[in-house]
């Protein structure tokens, strides 16, 4: 995906940013207009998400929380929301109205505006039920804009709470399994953690591990910033009931979605100062410091195992479940 992006429009565009902001060319998870003494933070996305409704949220929530969650791992405060809503002929208005009253209720609590949209019905058989895209404001002080490039060696990693429950509660309905435990989707917020961090001071860089998981998050952010990232994998925070279904799927927790985590790059001074103060949050109880950052093999991802070896955990080259998000 990332190559087809830069070889069909990342490539093509000249003018990629306003005011020398982050941009196109950046690949981040926004864009920034410097004004002032502030910055506006734009971001946008589409979700496309199967099933519409799965354990612990429904797409309305995911793309609510998908928008927040973007402008927030850049260091914005979430302002405003727009969405583009497209519906199939036939669609369950009941369904609608479920999705809608979620997308507004994660926004409200969130004090976000939603300020304006598009509607529009497509005919039966066109396109498979519903389609939702977003376009999201935030706000933040000049030169104080978090990207996922801004590591530097000494740094140490933080992952706000467990991983793999997103992707994993959509296989549960898409493919009519039934764990022991049931499995939710981790979607959520994240901008209090963020905040919270960014008053503290010593954030560097932010990242949500939507598409690809941690493996492909940790890969891009390593890649950009010039430096390698070394993984413990005994502290990675995963709950029993993932392991034990990725175990029976064959599947690798590093690299399935996450919709209300964040990794987070801070100064090693800070660290634990940071992760004291997240986990008073109820998403991020969990949150762990994983690894640290370090000069030597720029660009590379090394999993220290359980067991004493290491491996490189590399970037993933495809997805094991499309439509995820």
């Amino acid at each position: 995906m990332n190559e087809l992006i830069d070889f069909l429009i990342v490539k093509k565009v000249k003018l990629g940013n306003v005011f020398g902001g982050i941009g196109l060319k950046d690949m981040d998870d926004g864009a920034s207009i410097p004004l002032g003494d502030l910055e506006l933070v734009f971001t946008s996305d589409s979700y496309t998400v199967e099933p519409l409704f799965f354990p612990g949220g429904n797409i309305g929530v995911l793309a609510a929380c998908g928008t927040i969650n973007d402008l927030a791992v850049m260091g914005a405060k979430p302002l405003a929301l727009m969405d583009s809503i497209i519906v199939e002929e036939g669609f369950p208005i009941s369904k609608l109205n479920e999705i809608i009253e979620s997308l507004v209720e994660v926004t409200s609590m969130n004090n976000v505006a939603i300020v304006g949209g598009d509607f529009k019905v497509m005919p039966k058989g066109k396109m498979d039920k519903i389609i939702i895209s977003t376009s999201g404001i935030g706000i933040a002080k000049k030169n104080s804009i978090i990207t996922d490039s801004g590591l530097k060696p000494g740094d140490k990693i933080i992952v706000t709470g467990t991983i793999g429950e997103h992707e994993l509660s959509l296989i549960s309905v898409r493919e009519g399994l039934s764990f022991e435990s049931p499995i939710a989707s981790d979607v959520a917020p994240i901008w209090p953690l963020i905040e919270t961090s960014m008053k503290i001071g010593g954030l560097r860089a932010a990242k949500d591990p939507t598409r690809g998981g941690l493996a492909a998050a940790l890969n891009e952010m390593a890649r950009k910033s010039n430096v390698s990232i070394w993984i413990y994998e005994e502290n990675i925070p995963i709950k029993p009931e993932v392991k034990a279904a990725c175990e029976m799927l064959g599947l690798d927790p590093l690299y399935l979605a996450c919709e209300g985590r964040a990794i987070l790059g801070v100064d090693c001074e800070r660290a634990d100062e940071i992760l004291k103060a997240i986990r008073n949050f109820e998403i991020a109880r969990t949150s762990a410091i994983i690894g640290e950052v370090r000069s030597e093999n720029p660009g590379y991802v090394v999993l220290e195992t359980s067991i004493g070896g290491k491996r490189i955990l590399e970037s993933p080259v495809g997805m094991p479940l499309p439509r995820i998000c």
